[in-house]
């Protein structure tokens, strides 16, 4: 009886992602008694299969894989984007999955599925990983809020209380694209690519238009557009205003929610090693600061000011960092010393991890039944234009 392996490795790594997942969100980590045994495991497994079809190479490239997955996730710990945790856990993978198994084969409009990169499995299972963050962020903050902070709730629906300008703006862009529409047609050239830089164009200038001005251009538009097509433009209208105010409350989770949600002060006394500091530490001339801005912040600052330097890091030296590995022994001894000379005050700000691993398992669902995410993206691309 011929075993089948990769079936057996794929079964394992999507109960071992589910078992990582819960032990992620519950306690905050990723157990080594779960990872190690599984990169042997893999090993092990992979190493049969090989002798099993008679190919030695399958194994050398699976310990390869393997190896190399290891030495990229170390580099993302370095740093500081995973936790060791997640590390160990990729590799564990790369040793169960070092090639793309072939569980399910579908078709949707012609497209064969799941659609395979050019590239080993394991760095498609990153690729998703990674992608499949957003989604899960936005779920987790919100779970957090509900749970913990409802007071932020206020600040979540704060578009939908907003919603006469979300209102204006959808008939901003409504008229930009009819316009667009009108003037494409004119003029025989209707490639989408021009269409979305005149509709952006379109938006800007009707936008920056007087109000008196703008209100009399709307309206002409809209109406015009009723008139020649009723019921898609009402759709177009309800949808667009409904994107709008989704993408409005999106934004806000992922930026002052998700900065207080996900932020706690912390009396010095019960901070403990690995929580995560929220902002980096800085002494430069026996003074000291925090770097409290984010990557986001910063690049638009260096954007508005046309200052690069805003993205460097400040002067001085960096006393605690905001590495996933979080805060060391090291690192709490002298926060309390930095205190007890009234440098700074007796609380320090730490963020709760998010945790990876179900994202890690969203990941591995999407690469083995749908396929590589990156890839998928690309065809779209090449499609439209």
């Amino acid at each position: 009886m011929i075993i089948d392996i990769p079936l057996i490795t794929t079964i394992i790594a999507i109960l071992a992602c589910l078992y990582a997942s819960y032990s992620d969100l519950k306690q905050g980590i990723i157990p080594n008694k779960l990872t190690f045994p599984l990169i042997g495991l893999g090993i092990l497994l992979n190493g049969i299969y090989a002798f099993m079809i008679g190919d030695l190479w399958f194994i050398i490239i699976c310990v390869v894989v393997t190896g190399v997955i290891f030495t990229l996730g170390y580099l993302f710990w370095k740093m500081g984007a995973w936790a060791g945790g997640d590390v160990k856990l990729f590799t564990a993978l790369a040793a169960l999955l070092p090639f793309y198994p072939a569980l399910v084969s579908y078709q949707i409009l012609g497209v064969s599925f799941p659609l395979e990169g050019s590239y080993p499995f394991p760095l498609t299972l990153i690729i998703n990983s990674i992608l499949s963050i957003l989604p899960f962020l936005l779920i987790y903050v919100f779970y957090i809020v509900v749970k913990t902070k409802p007071y932020l709730m206020d600040e979540l629906t704060a578009p939908l209380k907003n919603y006469k300008k979300n209102i204006l703006l959808t008939l901003v862009i409504t008229s930009a694209v009819t316009l667009t529409i009108f003037i494409t047609q004119q003029i025989g050239l209707q490639i989408i690519i021009i269409s979305l830089i005149l509709i952006y164009l379109l938006s800007l200038v009707i936008s920056k238009l007087p109000n008196y001005v703008k209100a009399v251009l709307v309206s002409l538009v809209t109406v015009s557009a009723l008139f020649y097509n009723f019921q898609i433009t009402i759709m177009s209208i309800v949808t667009l205003f409904i994107f709008i105010t989704i993408i409005e409350m999106v934004k806000k989770l992922l930026t002052s929610i998700n900065k207080e949600a996900l932020q706690d002060d912390v009396v010095l006394d019960e901070l403990q090693e690995g929580m995560i500091p929220a902002y980096n530490l800085y002494q430069q001339d026996k003074e000291i600061y925090v770097d409290n801005k984010s990557l986001t912040d910063k690049i638009t600052e260096s954007f508005k000011t046309r200052d690069l330097s805003k993205l460097t890091a400040p002067p001085g030296k960096r006393l605690v960092g905001t590495l996933a590995a979080g805060l060391t022994s090291d690192d709490i001894q002298l926060l309390k010393k930095l205190q007890k000379e009234g440098k700074i005050s007796d609380k320090f700000r730490v963020k709760k991890g998010v945790p990876f691993a179900p994202s890690i398992f969203i990941g591995l669902l999407i690469s083995l039944f749908i396929g590589d995410l990156a890839y998928i993206f690309q065809k779209i691309l090449i499609w439209i234009m």
